[in-house]
């Protein structure tokens, strides 16, 4: 399976565009706002397995979008907007098809398992989860639900993973979606592109990230 950068620091607004504009029609089909009122930032398994150079797991965009998500995260904060950060974590009892799939599994001691440094945790809520799906045996639906959140943002990694089938759980569970274009990495650009594809097609509306904070802070 080829890696590749298909985003990049310098780039990263030219690409997203190109994207946006692939998927445009489909997404005018269904339009959708960001509220402040209504909405929950979810930040999935930005962890040091994913993010850092030296782990089999590396995604080479990873880097490349924490600088958005931090903005996104900056925005919700200010505008009292809950902020959820997901931690993968597994054991053998219950890794399930994980472990027949990948190579190892993200244990809770590892220090890879870790959240990177680039974001304040005390910001928002850490849940750990065990499947791609945020909401598979968490409390994730449970914290939205008392918190009156009916739409979650999702950004993070990989995006056609743990980002795709949160998107696709959350949208059964009766959530708007908003997928972030320029806040999710996965890697390589046909399985970005295809997750994008999917997502405008049947269950979330995607967005840039600056439509997304645009539209949190249009009342100032």
């Amino acid at each position: 399976m080829k890696k590749e950068r298909y985003f990049a620091l310098e780039s990263i607004e030219i690409k997203s565009r190109e994207m946006l504009c692939d998927i445009e029609t489909l997404r005018k089909k269904h339009p959708l706002k960001p509220s402040p009122e209504r909405a929950a930032l979810l930040v999935l398994d930005m962890q040091r397995y994913f993010i850092d150079e030296s782990s089999h797991a590396f995604v080479p965009t990873a880097q490349d979008i924490v600088p958005g998500i931090a903005r996104l995260i900056d925005t919700c904060a200010k505008k009292g907007v809950p902020i959820i950060y997901t931690r993968h974590l597994n054991s053998d009892a219950d890794a399930g098809m994980m472990s027949v799939w990948w190579r190892d599994l993200i244990k809770p001691d590892a220090p890879s398992s870790e959240i990177v440094a680039d974001f304040d945790l005390a910001q928002g809520l850490v849940v750990e989860k065990t499947q791609y799906d945020a909401f598979h045996k968490t409390r994730l639906e449970e914290i939205l639900r008392e918190k009156g959140v009916s739409q979650v943002v999702i950004c993070g990694v990989m995006t056609h993973l743990c980002c795709e089938t949160t998107a696709r759980s959350a949208f059964v569970r009766g959530f708007e979606v908003i997928f972030a274009i320029d806040g999710t990495a996965t890697y390589n650009e046909p399985f970005h592109r295809a997750t994008l594809w999917n997502m405008a097609h049947g269950f979330a509306v995607p967005m840039l990230i600056e439509e997304i904070v645009d539209n949190l802070t249009i009342d100032g």
